[in-house]
């Protein structure tokens, strides 16, 4: 990749004075530099700003990192390939993103590191560069239309960061679709913390936040970092406004809305959620199965401590993805066991395995389930999980894979079986209309309701015992906070390992069992609220709001030749 040379850089580290000339040194200094040292500061920046997630929430991080991706965008701009240039630039900026971003997927390689440990490498490094690959073809895209080096007028710049943000935040999009898709970490969930910026994806949604996100976060330092920000008064004025008034009106309207009163809770539920904390490791030893079993029963009816005697008053009961990992349907000991435990009219909603043959082939098929139980433990609802995880609960090429000795981590052979689409809305006695989630199925965010009918709630099992004591389990707790707001409706969340909680449409805790606590919570679970626009419109406001951010940017950049 070829650099220009100081002098004929966009941004001069001898104009600015005062408050801006470390943002505009900090900006020379980056685009000065050449080779492997480069590469090494843009994957650096990209790292870092991981901190803007959870469990940090350290997002203002983002002021100081992607802006980076402006100027190395406008450095690149005078190479003579510059889509290849600025492809390079924004794919080491992506890979050191999800290189600390995705890291905690490396502990899932350890649960039985005799067998899968050798992966480990390559899970941590092909992923993240993969993913990678779609901040690349976002900066390829921004190098079709970005401004000519010598423009350098304030409207320019902003310009720059609208394309910016159009074009990553596409990709966003296409990363959370393509390939069975993938949405972790997509930047505007670093702006759904404190809990009033949160309400925001209500209208916008996750791809809609993620577009703000990144042209609030870049605007400032790109403004001030130029030659004339000094001379120019207009450029405080146009961050303010721009930038400011934006990220101050998403906080007034989630305050406004948090003030409201918060949504009663449904009539006659009352449910206990069970976190039995089982080690991953255990849980697909065939002789530690029934003592797993016998222990979800006794914290159904006892609790953690022992002393909760009775079930009285409690609706349903809660366990975690997977709780069952013998399929119970084929075991009449184990549903006379849940028969037992279940009083009148209280229900279990339970993770568990399923397998049935195939009316056309015969052949075994295996489901990750989440079956509801009435009384003497008869079945009265299932939900079979469509969104499987590639590697995890299959292979991609299943057969030729096995048959060179690979298999997947769940080492289900054949691999699991996705259950059919639209996903249902689960009925369950006692409870409105259910949109049921497995585990991953959580972060993505269009695939949550598939039917014209509304649910009322949204109940999500997990195992994220696989992760150990990383990021990745608060990751995904908050994304079910995320999940809530964005639809209004409350969440029943059982983890085998935690986090588990119930969580209302605004997105508050409302109970919790925090990550590695063997624990029960007791709950009463709220309402749903009016459908959000986002619910009603989907992604369509994204849509508008890229074609309007694009449609800006082309305006800026015409007016300021007309007027030249």
């Amino acid at each position: 990749m070829k650099h220009p040379p100081n002098d004929q850089s966009p941004v001069k580290a001898t104009a600015p004075q005062g408050a801006v000339r470390p943002i505009a040194r900090a900006a020379a200094t980056l685009i000065a530099l050449q080779g492997w040292v480069r590469c090494a500061a843009v994957f650096a920046l990209g790292a870092v700003s991981t901190l803007a997630f959870a469990p940090f929430f350290a997002w203002p991080i983002l002021f100081l990192t992607f802006p980076a991706l402006v100027w190395l965008a406008d450095s690149a701009a005078t190479s003579s390939r510059p889509m290849r240039a600025t492809a390079v630039a924004w794919w080491w900026f992506g890979f050191g993103y999800f290189f600390t971003g995705l890291l905690w997927i490396g502990e899932a390689f350890l649960v039985e590191a005799e067998i899968f440990g050798w992966l480990l490498p390559f899970a941590v490094t092909l992923l993240p560069a993969g993913m990678a690959l779609y901040w690349a073809l976002a900066g390829a895209a921004s190098a079709l239309v970005w401004p000519t080096p010598s423009a350098q007028t304030a409207q320019h710049h902003i310009a720059r960061v609208l394309i910016t943000a159009s074009t990553l935040a596409t990709v966003e999009w296409l990363r959370g679709h393509v390939l069975t898709g993938f949405p972790w970490n997509t930047p505007g969930m670093a702006l759904t913390m404190p809990l009033p910026l949160m309400q925001a994806v209500s209208v916008l949604g996750m791809y809609g936040l993620t577009l703000w996100a990144v042209f609030i976060c870049a605007l400032p330092a790109v403004l001030f970092a130029t030659p004339d920000a000094i001379k120019n008064r207009n450029s405080a004025s146009l961050v303010a406004i721009l930038a400011g008034i934006p990220l101050f009106g998403a906080f007034a309207f989630g305050a406004w809305h948090l003030a409201a009163p918060p949504s009663p809770f449904l009539n006659g539920v009352n449910v206990r959620i069970v976190q039995p904390s089982v080690p991953q490791r255990d849980k697909w030893i065939a002789a530690k199965q029934p003592g797993i079993f016998s222990d979800h029963l006794a914290l159904s009816k006892f609790g953690a401590d022992g002393i909760n005697g009775n079930l009285d008053g409690i609706s349903h009961i809660i366990w975690p993805e997977a709780a069952m990992p013998f399929g119970p349907l084929d075991h009449p000991e184990a549903l006379d066991a849940i028969g037992q435990m279940l009083p009148p009219n209280v229900i279990l909603l339970a993770g568990a395995l399923r397998a049935e043959r195939d009316r056309i082939t015969g052949d075994r098929k295996a489901f990750n389930s989440l079956l509801a139980f009435g009384e003497a433990g008869k079945l009265v609802a299932l939900y079979d999980k469509i969104h499987l995880v590639p590697f995890g609960e299959y292979l991609p090429f299943q057969a030729t894979l096995e048959a060179i000795g690979l298999q997947s981590l769940t080492r289900q052979r054949g691999g699991f079986t996705p259950g059919p689409r639209p996903k249902p809305v689960l009925s369950v006695p006692g409870l409105p209309p259910i949109a049921p989630l497995i585990c991953y199925e959580a972060i993505f965010p269009n695939e949550v309701v598939q039917t014209k009918q509304r649910p009322g709630l949204l109940l999500i099992v997990t195992n994220d015992g696989w992760f150990g004591n990383s990021m990745g389990p608060y990751q995904h707790f908050h994304q079910a906070r995320i999940r809530a707001v964005e639809l209004g409706l409350p969440v029943i969340r059982a983890a085998n390992n935690g986090i588990s909680g119930v969580i209302d449409p605004e997105g508050r805790i409302l109970q919790l069992i925090n990550l590695n606590q063997r624990s029960t919570i007791d709950s009463l679970v709220p309402q749903k609220r009016a459908k959000t626009i986002y619910a009603a419109f989907g992604d369509m406001i994204f849509w508008l709001n890229v074609c309007a951010f694009f449609g800006t940017a082309r305006l800026l950049m015409r007016s300021t030749r007309r007027c030249s």
